[in-house]
């Protein structure tokens, strides 16, 4: 006790030695007062983890945005000038790492002590939050306007084509998404033995996962990185989509697609967030809308691969009745080759330079933009060229600590670590909404809802409409045959499109028969047999069966509705939901080939808007693309065959695009770099939302009105489109 209270009282004497000569010595050569030069050593050895601006930067950090490298470091070693030994001699330098905790001159033993003196100096320790935020603020603003120069020295070349198709496989990854399941479910129902909640659940839940990954992995991409972000997301995207190719029960499919939309919901925010970080003020709207095209390709080769791999029946196995791959579970498998090849080619790309500097770290960002220059350069053929750029401007971060101490168990650890960077998270997402960029986040919310809405409602009613007009004209063609008197008849060929009504069937046999759309009401079967049947929307109703015999069929109990079973037998069932995919042949064709044109048609829309994306603006391409959609909605009304359907379902698409791409790109511009991911995922995942409300409306109204879709999809279009000009114009600004 005596030799620690000794080692302290020495401490002290020898700290207030060393604070008069500092005194004597920066008053003898720089001129400066006693106090001023007492004060500054005051406050650093307060702010130790406060980085200062103008006096005494360390080496190798931020200083006023300049960057120093390692052979600058060298130099100064060596006795050479720096910013860092300015006004200082060999006998008062201070140097990186050494104690600088050197008390005020007039504070007392009760400063250091926590006596009354120490709330004054606790005040002068610590800048105020406003402050801080305000500097930070100004500090984006210079490294906004410094960064564009350097993009405009690095050019627009080699480097940003090649980051342009690695980005451009994770959105294709996003388009081939949302097509997996309509394509596997006309196959997965069967196998599943699906009702028709169940098929709706299906559907949406992909939606659900996306809404969920877009606003999860938008907040981390601006806290942990947009390379590592999307490379995880799309991690999980190929884990569940392998998983979801082979799982048997519907729950653990259901449930691997959930995870599988959670994470390919990240891709949309961080893939544009990523590549507008590369590309300089005059190439930003056009690239971006290039970019765009994936997901259109993603469409094709998703409805490429159905139409390829699907209806190849041969391309399945089964273990018994408890195992069975067929070859939709092979489409499922191959969905998930671009989001593997997207995690395969970032791992190649650097990180976003732009975050680097946002955070703080300017030898990464500095060497990932030179990087750029002279990949660039040597692609046309000017190796020579130097990147000049030694200047480049940090901004100031607002530390964070927390001291967790070197006995603290790993466990607890991470759960600070996931505690703090879920505060952080929460502090990104609440700046979206404030005073600042409450107007714009409310606008957005606005015309992305409206969007997606009408959107994402329109092109699921299109198909389901066209299925509807595909029933009715199906059964037009329907026969009817009644108080029919059969006996003795073997039946060995396929039953399809029929309606028997108080027939009458004695010691008939029905062998090897396939039976599509069947319906016996009032009948009575005396002694039949029935083997080997398969059977699709086949019904009996109010039928009497007596001394009948079913062997390997799959006319199940709920195939007989209030039906009379007297002395007959089941034997051998077949079990589950026998697939028979000749039924469905030309329904599939029709699913597949109608996703196909449909994608293709948004090619052009998707040309046009890149070329004149920075010629006319975002907000007209936005405002102009919604109207022309909302006036496009009204001739669905005349749309009541099928060829018409599908060339309305064409025209929809090709033009509503441009809106989508100038809204994409609009929403990039509006926010700074250190909010811009968790802006987007979270106004992608409105969309998503949306988009759950539109399919589930629209759906409700196929074959009872066509008015009601019609109208809802062109008013929230005409919404969105008068909301998009009160949204501020961003071509020709620099990226904030």
């Amino acid at each position: 006790m005596e030799d620690s209270y000794q080692n302290r009282t020495a401490f002290i004497k020898g700290a207030k030695d060393i604070a008069k000569e500092v005194k004597r010595q920066a008053s003898k050569k720089v001129g400066r007062s006693v106090d001023r030069m007492s004060d500054e050593y005051s406050k650093r050895s307060y702010s130790r983890f406060e980085e200062d601006d103008d006096d005494y930067p360390m080496q190798g950090s931020q200083d006023g945005g300049y960057y120093r490298s390692d052979s600058k470091a060298a130099n100064d070693d060596d006795g050479g000038h720096s910013d860092s030994t300015e006004g200082h001699d060999e006998d008062d330098e201070i140097y990186e790492g050494e104690y600088q905790g050197i008390p005020r001159a007039d504070s007392g033993k009760g400063d250091l002590a926590g006596g009354p003196g120490s709330i004054t100096a606790g005040s002068q320790q610590f800048r105020d939050i406003g402050v801080s935020e305000a500097e930070r603020r100004k500090d984006q603003e210079e490294l906004a306007q410094q960064y564009e120069t350097i993009l405009q020295e690095c050019g627009h070349g080699k480097f940003q084509w090649t980051l342009y198709f690695v980005l451009g496989l994770a959105l294709m990854a996003d388009g081939v998404e949302i097509f997996v399941v309509g394509f596997v479910l006309p196959s997965a129902e069967k196998d599943m033995c699906l009702s028709e909640p169940s098929k709706s659940m299906l559907g949406l839940i992909v939606y659900f996962g996306m809404m969920v990954g877009a606003f999860l992995w938008g907040a981390m991409a601006d806290r942990i990185g947009r390379r590592q972000s999307l490379i995880i997301s799309l991690s999980i995207n190929s884990i569940f989509s392998f998983f979801s190719s082979f799982v048997q029960g519907y729950s653990t499919f259901l449930f691997c697609r959930l995870l599988s939309g959670v994470g390919i919901g990240g891709s949309i925010p961080i893939v544009f967030s990523y590549y507008s970080e590369f590309l300089s003020q005059e190439k930003r709207g056009e690239h971006l809308s290039w970019l765009c095209m994936f997901w259109m390709i993603g469409g094709i080769y998703a409805s490429a691969m159905a139409w390829a791999i699907i209806p190849h029946y041969g391309w399945s196995f089964q273990m018994g009745s408890a195992y069975q791959f067929h070859s939709w579970r092979v489409f499922v498998l191959v969905c998930a080759f671009p989001s593997v090849a997207a995690i395969a080619a970032l791992n190649a790309m650097p990180e976003s330079p732009r975050f680097y500097l946002e955070n703080g770290k300017h030898d990464e960002g500095w060497m990932i933009l030179k990087q750029v220059h002279d990949t660039n350069m040597r692609a046309k053929g000017h190796p020579e060229r130097v990147f000049t750029v030694t200047t480049i401007k940090t901004v100031k971060q607002i530390d964070e600590l927390v001291d967790i101490g070197i006995d603290t168990p790993v466990w607890q650890r991470y759960r600070l670590k996931i505690m703090s960077l879920s505060q952080q998270i929460r502090k990104n997402i609440l700046a979206c909404f404030s005073p600042e960029y409450k107007r714009t986040t409310f606008m957005l919310m606005a015309v992305w809802f409206s969007m997606s809405f009408s959107y994402y409602g329109l092109t699921v009613w299109f198909p389901d409409m066209i299925k509807y007009i595909q029933k009715q004209e199906y059964e037009s063609r329907t026969k009817t045959f009644t108080k029919e008197q059969v006996e003795h008849v073997t039946f060995n060929f396929t039953l399809e499109n029929q309606v028997h009504r108080e027939g009458h069937y004695f010691n008939d046999k029905f062998l090897n028969l396939k039976m599509k759309s069947m319906v016996f009401e009032d009948s009575v079967f005396e002694e039949c047999y029935f083997e080997d049947i398969t059977s699709t929307h086949t019904f009996f109703r109010n039928c009497t069966f007596i001394a009948s015999l079913f062997y390997n069929t799959d006319l199940f109990k709920y195939r007989f509705v209030n039906c009379k079973l007297i002395n007959s037998t089941f034997l051998h069932n077949k079990e589950g939901c026998m697939l028979d995919f000749s039924d469905d042949f030309n329904n599939a064709y029709m699913i597949y080939f109608v996703n196909f044109l449909g994608t293709l048609a948004v090619l052009p829309g998707n040309i046009v808007s890149a070329l004149l994306m920075d010629k006319i603006g975002r907000l007209r391409m936005l405002a102009g693309s919604s109207v022309i959609s909302c006036f496009s909605c009204f001739f669905l009304m005349f749309g009541n065959s099928e060829s018409g359907m599908i060339a309305l379902l064409c025209l929809f698409g090709g033009i509503s695009i441009a809106s989508w791409n100038a809204l994409d790109v609009i929403t990039v511009e509006l926010y700074p770099s250190d909010k811009r991911t968790t802006a987007f995922g979270f106004l992608n995942a409105l969309c998503k939302l949306a988009a759950v409300l539109g399919i589930s409306i629209f759906q409700s109204l196929v074959g009872i009105t066509k008015a009601v879709p019609i109208l809802f999809a062109a008013g929230a279009l005409a919404a969105g489109s008068f909301l998009a000009t009160k949204l501020p114009e961003t071509r020709g600004q620099v990226l904030q």
